[in-house]
């Protein structure tokens, strides 16, 4: 087999095992708490449900760990762990250097998010407030870390960011040299607000409709991890972007809050 085959599945199996995890969520509680669902029976079965949060997920990653495989080399970004237990290197010198900026990612993002929660949290209803605590609760902490921390990691930095970045660098730059900056910081701002949005329908069902309170905190607050783990996949490599994401998301649980 060789290194390029052994690290997609070294990161999708990675990925694999944040979908797997989502399924210690009490899925029948967590959508009995959506307002729209009160009250009315599921339109389809909860194992077939379940089915879907497995199938679908895990053939996105794997669709986001085969682009970013075939596109991250030409535009000079890397999994440095992962590519060295694909070729049967040591662990420990391909992260070394992402770890402490992985940590003052999460150190800058976690009470960042926390403190938009706060001021926003007076201009969102009572029913959203009490809905979105009630969901971050019936998350399990495995779930938060290997799902928020890789599997989200993989589809937004690995694949998405990946594959804008590559975009601009050969439809803009005819993959002349190494990628401009600006190309990359705007594949880190599109990606993150990418990021943003898609915690929106969640959020909208929790809400029981849209609200312009509701919208703004969710893409501004999401986004501002996604340009942190951006800079951090662009600088020094995706593991580090995982383990801020990870890091943030233990700082949310110490909180309590979110």
């Amino acid at each position: 087999m060789s290194s390029r085959v052994r690290l997609f599945f070294i990161l999708w199996l990675a990925g694999l095992a944040g979908v797997l995890s989502f399924q210690l969520v009490d899925l029948a509680a967590l959508i009995a708490k959506l307002p729209a669902a009160q009250g009315k029976p599921l339109p389809i079965s909860m194992p077939i449900i379940r089915l879907l949060s497995l199938v679908q997920p895990a053939i996105l990653v794997g669709a986001a760990v085969l682009v970013g495989l075939v596109l991250a080399p030409s535009v000079g970004l890397s999994a440095p762990g992962a590519q060295a237990l694909a070729e049967g290197r040591p662990l420990l010198p391909g992260l070394r250097a992402q770890l402490l900026p992985g940590v003052l990612g999460a150190a800058i993002a976690a009470p960042t998010i926390i403190i938009c929660w706060l001021l926003w949290k007076p201009f969102l209803s009572a029913s959203f407030v009490h809905s979105a605590e009630g969901f971050s609760r019936m998350l399990p902490p495995l779930t938060r870390l290997l799902y928020g921390g890789i599997t989200e990691e993989l589809l937004l930095r690995w694949g998405f960011m990946t594959f804008l970045v590559w975009t601009a660098w050969k439809g803009l730059q005819k993959e002349r040299g190494a990628p401009r900056p600006a190309f990359v910081v705007t594949a880190i701002f599109c990606s993150a607000l990418v990021f943003g949005a898609g915690h929106l329908p969640i959020a909208i069902a929790l809400n029981g409709g849209p609200s312009f309170s509701v919208i703004t905190y969710v893409v501004f607050a999401n986004s501002i991890f996604g340009v942190v783990g951006g800079f951090l996949y662009w600088k020094k490599g995706l593991e580090s972007a995982i383990l801020a994401h990870a890091l943030t998301h233990v700082g949310f649980l110490l909180s309590g809050l979110i």
